[in-house]
């Protein structure tokens, strides 16, 4: 798929997308927003997509919003950012929603919405030297990007508004010790690290592996026997699927599944 900021490819079940404005720090425009939104729809939509790893080209995941875009549109900025939110927040919403796990490898630093997109993504990996912070309110703007949503769930309402206020910048090791990353490696090694975790998945039960983001999703609204309820018809709906069905005749065989995402 030929696209002006981003490289996607579909390789052995994986979505690859790759934020490929280097020069510009892979700082997000109002075209990366619509890219993002076009590679979100045709990874839900292919059937043999069963993992999505987000990735970026250069030494930086993502800075952010491209402020220079900002300055060049003058009075114009509130549209502008409309403009880029929608795509972008449609382009989220399809990741959390699809059944394919998301993956991040943050590269170098990630910072407003590329901490965003980082925090949205289901599991995420990160370099030893990596940093993230949320660098909205520096340049006196309020998140975007989902992050006021998923960024508490995920370090508390405390934490989040730590970072949201007074722009931390966290470390690699600071970033897994809040439980932002799932793992730290060397920096030459993130891309085979979350390479080898995307893989994994893309061999696993993938509609059941959706019907955990949903159930995930979902916790923290619902009532206790509400929840219950989703997780009574999830585990039933998964055992009439092929991989609910593989599974127990594996386990009960003694051997190893072989899923196939149906």
């Amino acid at each position: 798929m030929n696209l002006d900021t981003l490289l996607y490819e579909v390789r052995d079940g994986v979505a690859h997308i790759t934020l490929n404005r280097e020069k510009e720090a892979n700082a997000l425009n109002l075209q990366m927003c619509r890219d993002l939104q076009t590679v979100a729809i045709a990874a839900q939509e292919d059937a043999s997509v069963r993992a999505v790893l987000i990735g970026a080209r250069g030494k930086m995941f993502c800075a952010g919003g491209d402020i220079g875009a900002f300055e060049t549109a003058g009075n114009g900025v509130p549209t502008l950012l409309k403009q880029m939110t929608i795509p972008l927040h449609a382009a989220i919403s399809i990741f959390a929603r699809m059944d394919a796990p998301v993956i991040a490898a943050v590269n170098g630093t990630a910072a407003g919405a590329g901490f965003s997109l980082m925090a949205a993504a289901d599991l995420a990996i990160a370099g030893e030297s990596s940093k993230f912070t949320m660098a909205y309110t520096r340049v006196g703007l309020s998140p975007d990007g989902s992050s006021s949503y998923f960024l508490p769930r995920i370090v508390g309402r405390r934490r989040a508004m730590e970072l949201m206020l007074m722009n931390r910048v966290l470390s690699a090791q600071e970033a897994l010790d809040w439980g932002l990353v799932n793992q730290v490696v060397a920096d030459d090694e993130v891309q085979s690290a979350a390479e080898k975790i995307a893989a994994q998945l893309a061999k696993g039960a993938t509609r059941s592996f959706g019907r955990v983001k949903k159930l995930l999703l979902s916790s923290e609204n619902e009532s206790l026997e509400t929840q219950m309820e989703f997780e009574a018809r999830g585990i039933a709906d998964s055992s009439r699927d092929a991989d609910g069905k593989e599974g127990i005749s594996a386990f009960l065989e003694k051997r190893k599944p072989t899923f196939r995402g149906a």
